[in-house]
């Protein structure tokens, strides 16, 4: 074929230009397309150069008509276009080295990313071979996974750019090649276009993507078989521990130490879901990154959004990142529900912060819970109610059970229980103890020196609170030896009640004077009348005398005096007058029943001298053996007259007791009242008891035994064991008398052997030792003993201090063995029979004796009235009646 022939142009261009299969053989971005498609467009100018000149001599032999200028113009305008073409090929040139530089760059990109990558395997092989650092696996791995999608993601960029600077680059060459008119309207279609290269550019992605995410799904399976592997073959090396289990500590360890553990796990493995999914939907779907990240949080989201997929690998895709959020979200509902089962749980077993404040707060758990309770809650009653909290190392549900059951109105008092150790800082800090107004110690049911230790440790934790304690300390001790010792450690925040000495004390006291117990009850409890201690500023200047007469709804019995640094003296002289800030004690139902009134108009009292009966002699009968009897035998020693006797009757061997009391602090040698007599046997036994002279007997007390105090229900089982057989001796053993109708509670009975008990009890007094309040009724009921409830009796004198802490210095004068102390006086010391006074004209009478009256008894009555309502008002009186006063110690 000659070169004439192909001269047209399209076969120059079919010659010239390769067919389009041939052009899609090398990738756009290729330099070997672009090096050769530079040759082909240079050469094809230079034949069209050639073509125009053989034209432009021909016209010239044939026509002769050509001029040499229009020659020249011509040879100029093929000059320039050559020039043209040469300034083309070196822009070639430079855009073809520009780009060889930037394939260059990327190139070093790869490879340093290649590079990356095998520091990062030696690096897991190091890790591999050193068992200390394995631990470290799981944050390589982590480090991993955002290495290699910071990578796509630049590898993205990277190649969107390279796309727009090539999309660029063709766009100016095909404009430089129109202008050349080497390419008429049809050649277009035979280059790739843009949009073209874009989507070749993003189905290379999509495949980079879809690979992606299908290793790294599979990455964490290899590597646990892996670890598995080598952890089977370290098993037969025992002083080596294997990668799986060392890694299985590791994350035991992360959720145990850090709380929010299990959240961030939850949301860790969210994030990984919603990217795994994100890029696998980027690689079978026509959608953006981010769009397919958004559609795999929905997939996470909603299962059923993958109702909408198309196609086979979307819908793999969908059904798999929507599988896989079931399981999320089923692990979010386990966690939720465990959150807040244990939130609930917290709460039901008391471990949630108390925040209260001015509230009463009650360390310990004892069997005179229930007693204290209930006279805090009548205490409250007057302020609408109150706050208690109870913290003890009990269940909360068990201790709301046992409160439920107690049968008395708490008058809106809210009875807050928590489970906590009063040693431990945090658990007294979760109840407010910084806050609370007055806070309880309990002594535990059981062993004394245990009790009081523990009572003692308990007082150290609470002088240790940093925030300090608003409120002052009640403790109470089992034995008194341990007094000073609490007392040291807690200053002057402490006030103690020892309860084996109060109940002791009470005993005497009630031993020498029948009904006593129960005028303590009413002073002790809140139920009745009480102590309270109150300033009022127009009583200023004015004598004690006139004081006493001042208060309709109250008793004056004593005045707290300012300028002996607030010491509370009982019975004062009646010349004695109230000064500025001196404060009045008073015995009243309530602390705000009561104010100063009007001096009312009393009659003149006329004296009645009466000499009081010498004290005589008395025999006294301990049954028992009490870990304080030796502080019993020096206030008997200090109460009783000269001569008297007191027999100890227990099962401690006699050559033992001396020793006993000895090393209690007792020295024998220093009694000068009462003498010891000491038998020995055990008082539940007939035959042993019947062997005392019980009918001799002014008094008998009956003690819980040291043996059986830690049991409550069995100490009283032996104490009405005791009591009903010494009553039944005694009956035996008084003269026979006629029959004698007894009425009991409405019912008559002819010598039943409960009237002849009573008979007996009107020979001597019995005083029983109780323990348990339940016991109270039988007694009660039988009326064949002037019973001591000791816990009730604690309990009252615990919440008395509770509430002012004042109360207590009261309670120990009139307890101890030197100053005033609760009498029962006959009336004819005070009046002739049927005389009619008013009590203030007694309570005037009574003050000849530097006495103070506070209640009466009538002679056919029960209970005495302590009290009394309408002062002023007349009555008549029997000889029958026995009056209470405050008086000093005989």
């Amino acid at each position: 074929m000659s070169l004439d022939s192909e001269s047209s142009p399209s076969s120059t261009r079919d010659w010239f230009f390769p067919p389009q299969s041939f052009l899609h053989s090398y990738p756009a971005k290729s330099p070997t397309y672009i090096r050769r498609f530079s040759e082909t467009s240079r050469i094809s100018r230079r034949y069209a150069d050639h073509q125009r000149y053989r034209k432009s001599s021909s016209c010239i032999s044939d026509s002769h008509s050509c001029s040499s200028t229009s020659n020249d113009a011509k040879f100029a305008r093929t000059r320039r276009r050559i020039d043209f073409d040469r300034r083309s090929d070196l822009s070639l040139k430079r855009s073809e080295s520009e780009f060889s530089s930037k394939r260059k760059l990327e190139q070093s990109d790869v490879s340093s990313s290649a590079k990356k990558v095998s520091d990062t395997s030696r690096l897991f092989r190091s890790f591999d071979s050193t068992l200390k650092v394995r631990w470290r696996f799981l944050a390589i791995a982590a480090s991993i996974f955002i290495v290699i999608f910071a990578t796509l993601l630049h590898e993205n960029s990277s190649l969107q750019e390279q796309v727009n600077g090539l999309e660029a680059r063709i766009s100016n060459l095909n404009i430089k090649l129109r202008a050349c008119n080497l390419f008429d309207s049809g050649s277009e279609d035979d280059v790739r276009s843009p949009d073209e290269l874009a989507d070749f550019m993003d189905k290379r992605l999509k495949t980079l993507a879809l690979i992606a995410s299908l290793t790294l799904l599979l990455a964490p399976i290899v590597i646990l078989k892996y670890i598995d592997s080598k952890s089977r073959s370290l098993e037969h090396n025992l002083e080596e521990v294997s990668l799986n289990k060392q890694l299985l500590y590791k994350v035991d360890v992360f959720f145990s130490v850090h709380p929010y553990a299990k959240p961030l796990a939850l949301l860790i493995a969210t994030l990984l879901l919603i990217m795994l999914g994100g890029l696998a939907l980027f690689g079978v779907t026509d959608d953006s990154l981010v769009d397919c990240l958004w559609l795999s949080w929905t997939y996470v989201a909603d299962s059923g959004n993958h109702a909408n997929s198309e196609g086979i690998g979307p819908r793999l895709v969908s059904v798999s990142v929507s599988f896989g959020g079931m399981l999320i979200f089923a692990m979010m509902l386990g966690l939720v529900s465990d959150s807040i089962s244990e939130r609930f749980d917290s709460l039901r077993k008391g471990r949630s912060e108390v925040v209260e404040q001015n509230h009463t707060l009650i360390l310990g758990w004892s069997d005179k819970l229930g007693s204290l309770l209930n006279q805090i809650s009548i205490a409250n009653e007057s302020l609408g109610g109150g706050t208690v909290v109870v913290m003890a190392e009990r269940d909360k549900e068990e201790m709301e059970l046992d409160i439920a059951k107690m049968e008395f109105d708490f008058k809106g008092t809210s009875v807050i229980c928590r489970t906590g150790s009063p040693l431990i800082l945090a658990d007294l800090k979760k109840v407010s103890v910084s806050k609370a107004r007055a806070i309880v110690v309990i002594a535990e049911d059981g062993n004394a020196d245990q009790s009081d230790a523990r009572a003692l440790r308990t007082v150290l934790s609470l002088t240790g609170v940093k925030e300090g304690l608003r409120g002052h300390i009640v403790v109470e001790l089992s034995d008194l030896d341990n007094e000073l010792l609490v007392k040291l450690v807690g200053g002057e925040l402490v006030e103690t009640v020892v309860a084996h000495d109060v109940i002791g004390r009470l005993m005497i006291q009630c031993a020498r004077q029948p009904g006593l117990a129960q005028i303590w009850e009413d002073i002790l409890g809140f139920e009745n009348c009480e102590f309270y201690i109150k300033r009022w500023p127009q009583l200023n200047g004015m004598q004690f005398e006139d004081v006493l007469i001042s208060f309709p709804d109250a008793i004056p019995c004593g005045i707290k005096v300012a300028s002996r640094g607030g010491k509370i003296v009982l019975n004062p002289e009646d010349s004695y007058v109230l000064q500025e800030g001196d404060e009045v004690l008073v015995i009243a139902e309530d602390d705000d029943t009561y104010a100063p009134a009007a001096l009312p108009t009393v009659g003149e009292t006329s004296f009645i001298h009466i000499a009081r009966p010498t004290r005589k002699p008395q025999k006294i009968l301990l049954c028992g053996w009490r870990r304080d009897i030796d502080d019993m035998i020096v206030v008997l020693d200090a109460f009783l007259a000269p001569g008297s006797e007191l027999w100890m009757f227990n099962d401690v061997p006699e050559n033992e007791r001396e020793k006993k009391l000895v090393d209690g602090g007792l020295d024998i040698s220093r009694l000068e009242n009462i003498s010891l007599v000491d038998r020995e046997g055990n008082a539940v036994i007939r035959r042993h008891l019947e062997s005392l002279p019980l009918e001799s007997f002014d008094s008998i007390l009956i003690l819980a035994d040291e043996s059986v105090e830690d049991s409550a229900i069995q100490a009283d089982s032996r104490s009405l064991a005791t009591l009903l057989l010494i009553r039944d001796i005694q009956a035996k053993r008084m003269p026979v008398r006629g029959a004698k109708t007894v009425a009991y509670r409405g019912s008559v009975s002819q010598g039943s052997w409960i009237g002849e008990m009573q008979q007996a009890s009107d020979k001597s007094v019995i005083i029983s030792e109780i323990l348990d309040p339940r016991t109270k009724n039988l007694l009660s009921m039988s009326k064949i003993s002037d019973y001591v409830l000791s816990n009730e009796l604690v309990s009252m004198a615990l919440a008395m201090v509770a509430e002012d802490r004042q109360i207590n210095d009261v309670l120990e004068e009139l307890f101890a063995e030197e100053g005033n102390e609760l009498h029962i006086r006959q009336a004819d010391l005070y009046l002739r029979e049927g005389e009619e006074l008013s009590f203030y004209e007694v309570l005037l009478r009574a003050r000849q004796r530097r006495e103070i009256v506070i209640g009466y008894r009538s002679a056919h009555a029960e209970r005495a009235v302590i009290n009394p309502p309408a002062k002023h008002e007349r009555r008549k009186w029997h000889l029958g009646d026995v009056f209470v006063v405050i008086a000093e110690k005989e």
